[in-house]
């Protein structure tokens, strides 16, 4: 359903406030540049720190600027299961495609309550959800046996895995669903996770390089590793430098050297990236040939 680059776009703010009109041209560039589907209000978008109004508001504008030209996979994560289906609901009558619904955060639940989560969510409305394990976050981690039977769900379509555990995507080929889609959530091992079976990223870096990282993809899904390898060889060292200090804010700062007009603002608890982490995204972007 879903494959190819697909950047968890960030969320720009001014004077503490969503900046509509510099998202919109986000959203068009990254269309223009290749990017296959769109993530908005994810962990990349600082959802965390928005309110209910604001994560719809971002919403509601990606899939209104995208037309219908790429589908929109919304970030409808919640530790809460009543407040994650307010999104979700949401989300489909605005005309997302699909809900990417990361694992319950905070309240640690079992497998058992991650099945209920799941389940419940999948049951009560008619929209496509995408599985989101990212245990360095979430502390909760989606188990692969717990994701073989959530597969089998009529609802869930596909998996964006952010554990860094490789073999998880043989395990996920060889027990989910035949047409359940394993998405990457971590770019530096994309080059790898699309050899075992995956056929694309839910990407930071693509918020910057959308172009080469759907170079990158295209040239996995055709088999041609020897290009793939050479795409990653590039964009390696940004892949690295995107995290030399907390995300997002070495992303918003490299958006703001190839987008000379796109904010750096960031909401507390998150600060600026210090001036080794910018060093570090300068000489990234430089390698690629994007500054």
């Amino acid at each position: 359903m879903f494959s190819g680059s697909i950047p968890a776009l960030a969320t720009p703010f001014r004077d503490g406030s969503f900046a509509e009109d510099q998202f919109r041209a986000l959203v068009d560039w990254q269309i223009d540049q290749g990017s296959s589907a769109l993530v908005p209000c994810g962990t990349t978008g600082e959802a965390s720190t928005l309110s209910n109004a604001e994560h719809h508001r971002v919403i509601e504008v990606c899939v209104e600027q995208a037309a219908g030209r790429v589908p929109i996979i919304a970030g409808c994560g919640s530790n809460d299961t009543t407040n994650a289906l307010l999104h979700l609901t949401f989300s489909k009558k605005c005309g997302a495609a699909a809900g990417l619904v990361v694992a319950p955060y905070y309240n640690r639940p079992n497998q058992e309550g991650i099945t209920a989560h799941f389940t419940t969510l999948t049951e009560s409305i008619d929209l496509p959800l995408v599985l989101y394990n990212v245990p360095a976050r979430t502390v909760t981690d989606i188990q692969p046996e717990t994701v073989a039977a959530l597969s089998q769900l009529p609802g869930i379509v596909a998996i964006k895995d952010a554990s860094g555990v490789l073999d998880r995507v043989t395990e996920y080929r060889l027990d989910c669903a035949d047409d359940f889609v394993m998405l990457s959530g971590v770019d530096e091992l994309s080059l790898a996770f699309n050899a075992a079976g995956g056929i694309g990223c839910i990407s930071v870096t693509a918020n910057v390089a959308p172009k080469l990282c759907a170079e990158f993809q295209a040239a996995c899904a055709a088999g041609d590793y020897a290009k793939a390898r050479e795409l990653n060889d590039v964009l390696y060292p940004l892949h690295k430098s995107l995290f030399s200090d907390a995300s997002p804010g070495p992303i918003k700062y490299a958006l703001s050297r190839v987008l000379p007009d796109f904010s750096t603002d960031l909401r507390l608890p998150m600060t600026p990236p210090s001036e080794a982490s910018r060093k570090a995204v300068d000489a990234a972007l430089e390698g690629a040939g994007l500054i």
